[in-house]
C-alpha cells in the first residue's frame, strides 16, 4: 500500500505518556495531499506516484504547471514531489490526508537543513584554528595549509575549506508516530527532523523497519 505526504514544518513541543515521561515531538501539517499522475512501468520506465501539496493562486503557476493539474482537474497546487511504490493502490485525483498513518508506525522525513550562509571553516568542518599567543593576532579562526607547494601546485577537490553551509538534504530515518490529528492534518513525529519552521518536508514509509 503507498504511504506518503507533503507537509511543512510547525515546529516543536513535548507530549505526555502514560507514565509522566515527556516526549520531545515535532509537529508537522502533512496534507491534504492530491495525486497529481501515476508513473507506471510500461509507459515511464518505473512505477511512482506524484503528489500536489500546498494551494496556491492560478496566476503564480506557469503554463505547463497549469495544463498539468488541468487534466486531472485537481486545485492548483505549489508543490510536486514523486515517490516511488511498487504497488500502487491510488488513482489520479485522489485525496490523501495523515489518516493513512498510525501512531506508533516509523516514518521517514526528509528536508532541508537551515542555511547558515558562509561559514569559515571553524564553523563549518570544526577546527581547531590557529595559536593564540606569540603574536599570532589574526590566525585565531584561520584554517592553515590547504595543500602541497610546488607539487601538485594546487588544492584537490573536496578539502575542507570555508564556503556555504547548510541547505543540505537530510533524511531522518525510522522516525515514530506520537499522535495523529486528522481535523488539523497534524501528524506528530518522535523527536526533531531537518528544517526550520515552515520549511518543506516529505514524508515516507519508513525503509529500515
Amino acid at each position: 500500500m503507498f504511504k506518503g505526504l507533503i507537509g511543512k514544518k510547525v515546529g516543536m513541543t513535548q507530549v505526555f505518556d502514560t507514565e509522566g515521561n515527556a516526549i520531545p515531538v515535532t509537529l508537522i501539517e502533512a496534507g491534504p495531499c492530491f495525486v497529481t499522475q501515476i508513473r507506471r512501468i510500461e509507459r515511464d520506465g518505473y512505477s511512482a506516484v506524484q503528489l500536489g501539496y500546498g494551494e496556491v493562486a492560478e496566476r503564480k503557476l506557469s503554463s505547463g504547471e497549469k495544463g498539468h493539474l488541468k487534466n486531472n482537474e485537481i486545485p492548483t497546487v505549489r508543490y510536486l514531489r514523486e515517490f516511488r511504490a511498487k504497488t500502487i493502490d491510488v488513482k489520479e485525483g485522489d485525496k490523501i490526508d495523515v489518516g493513512q498513518f498510525a501512531v506508533g508506525s516509523h516514518v521517514d522525513v526528509i528536508g532541508f537543513t537551515k542555511g547558515r550562509g558562509f561559514a569559515g571553516s571553524v564553523k563549518r568542518h570544526g577546527f581547531r584554528g590557529g595559536p593564540k599567543t606569540h603574536g599570532a593576532s589574526d590566525r585565531l579562526r584561520a584554517p592553515g595549509s590547504s595543500g602541497s607547494g610546488t607539487t601538485p601546485g594546487r588544492v584537490y577537490k573536496g578539502t575542507r575549506r570555508p564556503g556555504r553551509m547548510g541547505n543540505d538534504r537530510v533524511t531522518s530515518q525510522n522516525m515514530a508516530v506520537a499522535f495523529i490529528d486528522i481535523e488539523k492534518n497534524l501528524l506528530g513525529i518522535n523527536g526533531p527532523v531537518p528544517g526550520p519552521k515552515g520549511g518543506l518536508v516529505v514524508i515516507k514509509e519508513a525503509r529500515k523497519q
